[in-house]
Formats: C-alpha cells, structure tokens, sequence
C-alpha cells in the first residue's frame, strides 16, 4: 500500500529537538552541536512520517531526533558537513543580510527557500549544519563526571510522556487548563483556585477530578 505523506513544516517543530538536545547536557559534547544533530534526526523525521502510522508527528520524531544525538557519542562527536550544504550555508547568510536590510527582520525559512529555490529542509539543515560551536569548557572547569558517554538512562519515555502532556493540556478548554495550572504549576489549594476561577471549592474538587481522569485516558 502506498505511504501517505503528511507536509511537515520542519521550522514549527526546532521545539522538539531543543527538548532532546537539553536531555545530553553536560556529556562532554557541546550543546549547540548536540541541536545541529537533533537538526538532522527532525529533518529525517519529516522525509520518513506517515500519516498511517496512527501517532502525532511529535511521537514519531522524538525517538528519531534522540537516535541521530545518540549516534554523535558513538562517533565520538562528529558531525560530516558536505561540501553542498555548506556552500548553501553560504548563500544563506548573504540573502538573509540582504534581507533583513531591506525589510528590517530576518526571513523565515520558508522565505529563504523562495528567495534561493531550495527545498525548506534542505535551508533548515544548511542553518543548523552552520551554527558555530562554543567554546570548550576549560580543563580548570571540568571535573570527574564530565568525561565523554552515553547516558545509560533512556529519555525516551520522559521527553514523550512531557509531549503528550502537552499536546491534552492544549485540547483542555480555557478554565480547565487554568484550574490544572493553578493546582498542579503553581501548587495552590483547591480554595485558592476556586476563588480565582469563582467557583465553590466542592466544583473545583469534582471538576479536577473529572479533567484527571480525562487526561489519564487520553495519554494511554
């Protein structure tokens, strides 16, 4: 049977591979090396994500950017720049001065594909094969738990279960999600939060418990 592809627009979703490339903080490889890698597992998250597959994007992607940052400690840190991409980083920089110069913010990656004739995906992986690293931590800053390793814990299943978590807490309506904000952010009591949303805290107890159970449900 033939794939049915969804239009991924790899921009809207740099938030999931921040969320991956913060989990490997502090393993001895820089971060921003760490995001141009999370870069390349998106950009192949969106080439190879089938709507049938019954799962969010978000779902899909996460263990694809996790994978392609894991395989940067297996190859000691590296990352291969092809001589294409970064000529094409090049071309970026020089439309995106101009631009910005002339319209006075810098354009998105959708506007760059336009203006260069190049594919969005092939612009968001010029850009992230482009960041510059960061300096090295000094050697007098380093101590023992700083050498170079794979983390032996999987953040697999915490980064997904933080996403769909997200993703119920977006379906909620407004005094639903307030209610689950003020309870479980911001810790208050069920009065205080009654008393904010005006309602008697015997509602806010029944209420909480009915969004609860809704949000167990739909992250199973």
């Amino acid at each position: 049977m033939e794939n049915k592809t969804a239009i991924i627009n790899a921009e809207e979703h740099l938030g999931l591979v921040r969320l991956c490339a913060n989990r490997f903080r502090g393993r001895g490889i820089e971060y921003d090396d760490l995001y141009s890698s999370g870069c390349i597992g998106l950009l192949k998250a969106v080439k190879a994500f089938d709507t049938q597959r019954g799962v969010k994007f978000s779902t899909y992607a996460v263990p694809v950017i996790l994978g392609e940052i894991k395989r940067m400690f297996r190859d000691g840190g590296a990352i291969k720049v092809s001589r294409q991409l970064k000529e094409l980083s090049l071309r970026i920089t020089r439309v995106r001065d101009e631009y910005t110069k002339e319209y006075g913010y810098d354009p998105s990656v959708s506007e760059l594909s336009k203006k260069l004739d190049v594919s969005e995906d092939e612009i968001a992986a010029a850009i992230a094969a482009a960041i510059p690293p960061m300096s090295l931590t000094a050697l007098s800053e380093m101590d023992e738990h700083s050498e170079i390793d794979i983390p032996t814990e999987s953040p697999d299943i915490e980064i997904s279960d933080i996403i769909a978590l997200r993703q119920v807490m977006d379906r909620l309506d407004k005094t639903d999600r307030t209610l689950i904000y003020l309870r479980y952010y911001k810790s208050q009591t069920q009065s205080q939060t009654a008393e904010v949303l005006g309602m008697s805290q015997v509602q806010v107890s029944r209420r909480e418990k009915k969004i609860l159970e809704y949000m167990r449900r739909e992250m199973l």
